[in-house]
């Protein structure tokens, strides 16, 4: 249960390593190459994953220091567009800077790009690896800070049957369950996780008013996922999944919705050739109501988004002897979405109807090798992208129809081309040392584009001549095992990433999304962990210090740091675990102090958190599990403008039952 991460270690077998013949591992992806660890990876494992107080994998990601996402809530009481994720405090806003893949699938919402972190169960996947810094690889277009990439439970991990059923604090109910029969010589997963909650108040007692609820939250997902051998070194994997969402945040009527349709189909051939080719198509949705604050009534209502990714690749591996691990490959993503949003006089009476939308896409070629010599691994790789940003217009009409603004932009499209390299020396079998280097890219979104937003008092225009950010980036480091059953990875990096979009301050309560000349940040990231019998600690702490270089009429943002960019970072879990499996862990989360915006005038002060879990053996396959979040109840603000202030998770309980366990396939 409390295994949390992994310094710089990679899951599963490398390129390099032999499996038996006449052994298929059923439902993973080719193996890594043996120079992935010179970028700095961490590995989170299952076992972390389902055994965090939160149940929600965003949180354990947390885990790894240097995560966060654009506010400090998570996705029970954060607006879902506020969901984009980032690394080395190369923030500034909502969007995901770094790429998201579960499967090799981009998560990423193909209009917003926020993560839809309510799809994911921690019960569904098998491990997480987040890789800091730019990525050349497939879809390495738009990992400017780096890629997390989520793999689903193998047949190794599942259980025939499993499920969990919690009740919580503020009459809170999250259930999973799961079923993984075998299918002649694959399996099929048919999995399904629902939560509701009355919710807490994000809004501090004395700023409550009549018109003030509690974030109350509902959401379900279920996924399908089959993979069947079609020979001894072939198999085909498809998943299909669903959800829905829904929450409402600080006012009756401020309700927000997610939804989404995935689908994609892979086929991984571990031949001599190896072989992975992967094809997707998401369909994406998002409504969002604007209450006032002084009247209590609808002045916005973005009702509806519609929003359509579709994209893939495909990968080989020719043999070209035993020290290289060459890959070559092309990938494609496709992104459009329409944004429908009416606003509302004080009145109750529509004033303005907008449509707004566009197309995007990226097209590329790719190569990496790997190459090892004793115990130095070199690894380089280069892509080359094709970008387009098409079809984009702004439609403004009366109530009655009549078009008061009609507004089409100019198609823009360019080449761009990004690469990395990198050095891995093992010392001795105690000690390695890597360095690296990379460049890489990222396209405005739509809603960066196109979609204008509110978050009382404060509205941020859209930008439609936002042009690309581009990453430079160094880092170095090494890995150390100083004593049995204890490793620690050390890495000092520097990143400057031109042309940041922010979201910049051009008038009282008036923001504009803006191009930036960079944002710099340089750094320290520490990842440790010891295990001795049954108890374990695992540790990991990053130092950021972020710049804005800004000038011209962003000059007044030069030398400040990034809006939600805290400097310090750090978390630790302690756990112990038994054979008989019984279980405890203790996570502690610190966060430090951030400014809400670009001009530092509001500050949301640190904030230092711990978690538990206790889990009882209740016979062969059964568990009792209590869990606790932020359990000294501390006050974590997660929003303060001018002022008004939102607050994050305080005190939750929770009790349930977990049956199958994360051991292996029974």
């Amino acid at each position: 249960m409390p295994v949390a991460v992994s310094a710089q270690t990679v899951a599963g077998p490398t390129a390099t390593e032999a499996a038996a013949p006449d052994i298929v591992v059923l439902g993973s992806p080719l193996p890594l190459p043996p120079g992935v660890p010179a970028y700095g990876s961490v590995t989170i494992d299952r076992s972390r994953l389902t055994s965090d107080a939160s149940g929600r994998v965003e949180n354990v990601l947390s885990d790894v220091a240097g995560f966060q996402q654009f506010r400090r809530s998570d996705s029970r009481s954060a607006n879902p567009s506020a969901q984009g994720v980032t690394l080395r405090a190369l923030g500034g806003n909502a969007s995901s800077r770094a790429l998201v893949l579960l499967d090799g699938v981009p998560l990423a919402d193909p209009f917003f790009g926020y993560i839809p972190f309510n799809a994911l169960s921690p019960d569904r996947l098998s491990s997480v690896r987040i890789t800091r810094g730019g990525g050349a690889g497939a879809f390495g277009a738009g990992a400017v800070a780096g890629t997390i990439e989520l793999a689903s439970a193998t047949r190794a991990d599942l259980p025939h049957v499993a499920g969990s059923a919690f009740y919580g604090s503020d009459n809170a109910v999250e259930t999973t369950a799961s079923i993984s029969p075998d299918v002649g010589a694959g399996y099929l997963t048919v999995a399904g996780r629902f939560e509701r909650g009355d919710g807490f108040f994000t809004t501090p007692d004395a700023q409550r008013t009549a018109a003030t609820v509690r974030a109350r939250y509902r959401d379900w997902s279920g996924q399908m996922r089959g993979v069947v051998p079609i020979d001894a070194q072939t198999e085909l994997q498809a998943r299909m999944g669903v959800f829905r969402d829904n929450r409402t945040l600080r006012f009756a009527g401020a309700d927000s919705s997610s939804s989404g349709e995935d689908a994609s189909v892979r086929v991984i051939h571990r031949g001599p050739w190896a072989l992975d080719v992967l094809a997707y198509v998401q369909a994406r949705n998002f409504t969002n109501r604007v209450i006032s604050a002084t009247t209590s009534r609808l002045t916005l209502d973005q009702r509806n988004t519609p929003a359509t990714g579709i994209g893939g690749k495909i990968e080989l591996r020719p043999p070209v002897g035993p020290d290289h691990v060459l890959r070559i490959g092309a990938d494609v993503r496709l992104g459009e979405g329409t944004l429908y949003e009416d606003a509302y006089a004080a009145g109750g009476a529509v004033t303005t109807r907008r449509t707004a939308g566009g197309n995007t896409s990226t097209a590329g070629l790719f190569a990496e090798d790997d190459w090892t010599l004793g115990r130095l691994v070199l690894t380089a790789g280069v892509r080359g992208d094709r970008w387009t940003i098409t079809d984009g217009f702004f439609r403004e009409r009366t109530r009655a129809g009549a078009i008061t603004t009609n507004q089409r932009f100019a198609d823009r499209d360019g080449v761009e081309a990004t690469g990395r390299a990198g050095a891995l020396f093992h010392a001795s079998d105690a000690v390695a040392v890597r360095a690296a280097g990379y460049t890489g890219f990222r396209l405005p979104t739509l809603n960066e584009l196109y979609r204008p937003f509110v978050v009382f008092p404060v509205t941020t225009q859209a930008n439609a001549g936002l042009g690309l950010e581009r990453l430079r980036g160094v880092e170095g480091g090494f890995d150390v095992v100083p004593l049995r059953g204890v490793s620690i990875g050390v890495t000092g990096f520097y990143n400057r990433l031109e042309g940041a979009i922010a979201n910049v301050t051009i008038a009282p309560n008036l923001r504009q999304r803006q191009n930036v000349d960079a944002i710099v940040a340089r750094g320290v990231e520490v990842t440790a962990r010891a295990t001795r019998g049954h108890v374990s600690l695992d540790a990991s702490y990053a130092f950021s210090d972020s710049k804005v270089r800004a000038s011209g009429v962003s000059a007044q943002l030069d030398g400040y740091r990034p809006a939600q960019s805290p400097r310090h970072t750090a978390s630790a879990t302690l756990g112990w675990q038994d054979r008989r499996g019984f279980g405890l862990s203790l996570t502690g989360r610190h966060v430090g102090k951030q400014f809400e915006d670009d001009l530092q005038t509001d500050m949301l002060p640190a904030a230092t958190t711990l978690d538990g879990v206790v889990s009882v053996p209740v016979g062969a396959r059964w568990a009792v599990v209590a869990r606790g979040e932020n359990l000294t109840d501390t006050t974590i603000v997660t929003r303060n403008a001018g002022g008004s202030i939102d607050l994050g998770t305080p005190r939750r309980l929770w009790i349930g039952v977990r049956l199958g366990g994360d051991s292996a396939h029974r």
